[in-house]
């Protein structure tokens, strides 16, 4: 857990940012007695009013902020997504599309524009996301790409009452605050934050109650003995997030897509440092005190987790499968062949992205697909090549 990498400099403004946060993180810590959980770091680190990651005015997306998701570096990911949509929508003879954590914009142009294509457009498409920055670049996005769809946008501050039709989200569940923890001499360890040298680092204590349970499940889950020192992560309030989010489907589809696995993989003894990664400036690291504010903080999904969550809270497994062949049964390969309109370098640009999306060693396994269903009975045409749930 402790990966040596020199980091960009800071510049002042984002130094002084940073600042601003550790004086909300200590007063936090000292608050708590000297100890926090580390999902309430990654909370403040991540979603502080003003301060956090996703909740101030830093470039997050894209070649000049922090990473790049399938819908910025591949948009053939996005037109894959509205086939799977529009058949939702059809099927439903009509309804609205929901898209949690929008980022800059460029999946909903995608998919409005797509759908359109397909004579499916949703009576309105709702975005619900955090930034009032990434708001604004979502705004200045669909009025370049698709100004005349802007009618059907709405932004939304909570999730709405009654929704019918179709959710979206594509690298959400993997920004949710996790507990992390340690296994020692047999003893459940909670992995948490306190205050030292100037900032914040880690500091064991021994595991409150919730955290050992969920934790002595997953071993028994995993099937197989963990190590002594075996460090992972657990989301303890995915169960309620899914019941909130759950509570706004009346009728329809919620399609997420992550990185992650299911429990056995995720768990297994030989995985014995858990999935903790941090994003800055397209530099990959795990310490998430390095950039306080500044980074992004994801953990992997466990799929087994999603899948439970939601039939707790009233929602069926619909269909679980890796991004390829989400893609491949979304028709990625009909968008590749159909060329001829095309430049050589526009072809060309085209099969790389299919290839980044697709191949086992770029994304087309790291991540999947997972649908959950209210009275919505129809076969999904995404999980139709290879339907995964059993893997769950």
């Amino acid at each position: 857990m402790s990966t040596v990498l020199e980091l960009p400099a800071l510049t002042p403004e984002e130094a002084a940012h940073g600042a601003r946060l550790g004086e909300r993180l200590q007063e936090e810590i000292s608050r708590a007695g000297g100890w926090i959980g580390f999902a309430r770091y990654m909370q403040l680190a991540l979603y502080e009013p003003g301060l956090g990651y996703y909740s101030a005015g830093a470039r997050k997306f894209g070649a000049a902020g922090d990473f790049v998701t399938a819908p910025e570096v591949a948009p053939v990911f996005s037109r894959c997504l509205a086939v799977q949509c529009a058949e939702v929508l059809q099927t439903l003879g009509g309804g609205d599309l929901l898209e949690l954590g929008a980022g800059s914009g460029v999946m909903a142009a995608a998919l409005l524009g797509e759908l359109e294509r397909r004579d499916a457009l949703p009576r309105r498409y709702f975005i619900l996301d955090v930034s009032a920055d990434l708001r604004q670049r979502q705004q200045e996005t669909l009025v370049a790409a698709v100004p005349r769809l802007l009618e059907r946008v709405e932004w939304l501050d909570r999730l709405p009452d009654h929704l019918e039709g179709i959710v979206v989200a594509n690298e959400v569940l993997d920004a949710q605050p996790v507990e992390r923890f340690v296994l020692r001499n047999g003893a459940v360890r909670a992995l948490g934050v306190a205050w030292q040298r100037g900032g914040p680092a880690w500091s064991e204590a021994p595991a409150p109650a919730r955290l050992a349970e969920a934790v002595r499940h997953l071993e028994r889950e995993a099937g197989a003995a963990w190590p002594d020192g075996y460090t992972s992560e657990v989301n303890l309030d995915l169960t309620d997030w899914m019941a909130a989010v759950s509570a706004a489907l009346a009728r329809g589809v919620m399609l997420f897509v992550d990185y992650g696995l299911p429990r056995r993989e995720y768990y297994a003894p030989e995985r014995s440092d858990g999935t903790l990664l941090c994003h800055f400036r397209h530099r990959f690291h795990d310490d998430p005190f390095a950039r306080p504010g500044l980074q992004d903080i994801t953990a992997w999904v466990d799929f087994t987790a999603v899948a439970e969550a939601a039939q707790v809270t009233g929602l069926e497994l619909a269909g679980y499968t890796t991004q390829a062949h989400f893609l491949i049964g979304n028709g990625i390969g009909g968008f590749v062949a159909n060329v001829a309109d095309l430049d050589v370098v526009e072809r060309v640009n085209l099969s790389r992205q299919a290839m980044l999306l697709t191949l086992p060693g770029e994304m087309g396994e790291r991540f999947k697909a997972i649908a959950l269903a209210r009275g919505y009975d129809a076969p999904l045409r995404g999980f139709a090549v290879r339907d995964l749930r059993h893997t769950l």
